[in-house]
C-alpha cells in the first residue's frame, strides 16, 4: 500500500521514467527539481514557450497573468493556473489540471487531472491521477518538533530521512473541503477524506475517512 506501484498509474505522467527508479513516493522528493530541470530543457519548443529560465509553459495552458511561476515548473496541456496563483518553484504541473485562487506549490509532482483549485497549501507532496483537493484543504509537511517525518500504519513504521513530507495522494483521490493531511500521509486510490478531517498515517484503497478519525471500507466507487 506504500509503494509507487500501488499509488499510481505511472502512464498519466511525463515523471513516468523518474519514479520507476525508486520504490516508495517519498524517496523521489529530493530529485523533483533537478528531475524538471533536465526534462523542461528536453519538451519541444513547437509545444512548450519557456517564459523564463527553467519556466516551461504548454502553448495549450492559460495562465492567468497574477499568477507566479517560480523556477523550474513545467506547466503541462490544456491546465488552467488560476489568480494569484503560487508556485514557488520544483513544481511539475500535468495535462488538464487546475491550480486555483491563492494555491501555492512547492516541490510537487502533479499528474494529469489533479485539481487543487481554491485555497491549498501543497508542499514536498505527489498527487496522483485525478485527485482532488476540496477547498482550503492542506498538506501539512513539517513536524511541529522539526524531527524527521516517519510513514505510519497499524503494522509498521517506516523512517523517510526527510524533514519534509507531505502527502502522496493515489489516484483518483478525493480530500474533502479544510482538511489537513499531516506530514507523511499516505492516501490509497479512490480513498475519499470527509471534509475538516485532520488525517495521518496510512489509508487504505477504496475506504472512507470520517472527520471523526474512523475509517470504513467503500461499497462502491
Amino acid at each position: 500500500m506504500y509503494t509507487i506501484k500501488d499509488l499510481y498509474d505511472l502512464d498519466h505522467t511525463i515523471a513516468k521514467d523518474y519514479l520507476e527508479q525508486f520504490t516508495y513516493p517519498w524517496e523521489a522528493l529530493q530529485g523533483i527539481k533537478n528531475m524538471i530541470i533536465e526534462k523542461g530543457k528536453a519538451l519541444d519548443p513547437a509545444e512548450y514557450d519557456e517564459v523564463s529560465e527553467n519556466v516551461w509553459v504548454h502553448k495549450t495552458a492559460n495562465v492567468f497573468p497574477s499568477a507566479y511561476l517560480g523556477a523550474p515548473c513545467i506547466i503541462g496541456p490544456n491546465t488552467e493556473v488560476r489568480h494569484c496563483a503560487f508556485v514557488r518553484g520544483s513544481a511539475l504541473v500535468g495535462a488538464d489540471c487546475v491550480v486555483g485562487n491563492s494555491v501555492e506549490l512547492k516541490n510537487v509532482i502533479l499528474f494529469d487531472h489533479v485539481q487543487v483549485p481554491h485555497y491549498n497549501y501543497v508542499g514536498d507532496s505527489i498527487l496522483g491521477y485525478c485527485s482532488h483537493m476540496g477547498a482550503g484543504s492542506i498538506t501539512s509537511n513539517v513536524k511541529s518538533d522539526k524531527s524527521l517525518v516517519v510513514i505510519h500504519s497499524k503494522d509498521e513504521e517506516m523512517e523517510t530521512g526527510l524533514k519534509k513530507v507531505g502527502g502522496m495522494l493515489g489516484d483518483y483521490v478525493e480530500v474533502g473541503c479544510n482538511s489537513v493531511l499531516n506530514p507523511g500521509t499516505v492516501i490509497g486510490r479512490h480513498t475519499r477524506i470527509y471534509p475538516t478531517s485532520c488525517v495521518r498515517g496510512q489509508i487504505p484503497e477504496n475506504a472512507i475517512h470520517t472527520n471523526m478519525g474512523m475509517i470504513r471500507k467503500q461499497t462502491s466507487k
